[in-house]
């Protein structure tokens, strides 16, 4: 049923999540499916007004071309990087992907697991930064919190860097 699959990954440009996204990418994205960058910043940024109105139910979503202007991003608080923006554009050539971005605002674990219900989303990608078990409790992990919440499939990727 590709095409009508609306596959997001929790992207915050970190190592752990682009290598979410790679996997996505290349095991997961089918031709025709939409693929939706869902970002969470910690806190909104009040010098630019459009942000204060999109705090409570996240941004509309943004096309890839503007997810790849810089100034656009600006707006919104987000710096893509070119590795990433480079996966997004040869997902999208080479599979016709839709592809879009989410921005939200706020805590990362309850805003993730709000997109899943809210876009809605047929499966969910995510990163997991490996943290330890001591890390884990006080910090609290956002890939277990979406895991244990969301209310679609959700993978947990781990990245090379973790793996030993």
């Amino acid at each position: 049923m590709a095409g009508d699959r609306r596959i997001g990954v929790a992207m915050d440009f970190s190592p752990c999540s682009k290598a979410a996204l790679r996997w996505a990418t290349e095991n997961l994205v089918k031709d025709g499916d939409h693929l939706i960058i869902v970002n969470v910043q910690k806190e909104v940024s009040y010098e630019v007004g459009e942000t204060q109105l999109w705090e409570t139910t996240g941004s509309p979503l943004i096309p890839l071309s503007e997810i790849s202007d810089p100034n656009v991003m600006k707006k919104y608080g987000v710096k893509a990087d070119a590795e990433s923006l480079d996966i997004l554009n040869t997902v999208a050539r080479q599979k016709q992907a839709v592809v879009v971005m989410k921005i939200y605002w706020g805590d990362a674990r309850e805003k993730i697991c709000e997109a899943i219900d809210n876009i809605p989303l047929s499966s969910l990608i995510i990163g997991n930064r490996g943290l330890g078990k001591i890390k884990r409790v006080f910090m609290g992990s956002v890939s277990n919190f979406v895991v244990n919440n969301g209310s679609c499939p959700v993978t947990v990727v781990k990245s090379a860097e973790h793996e030993a």
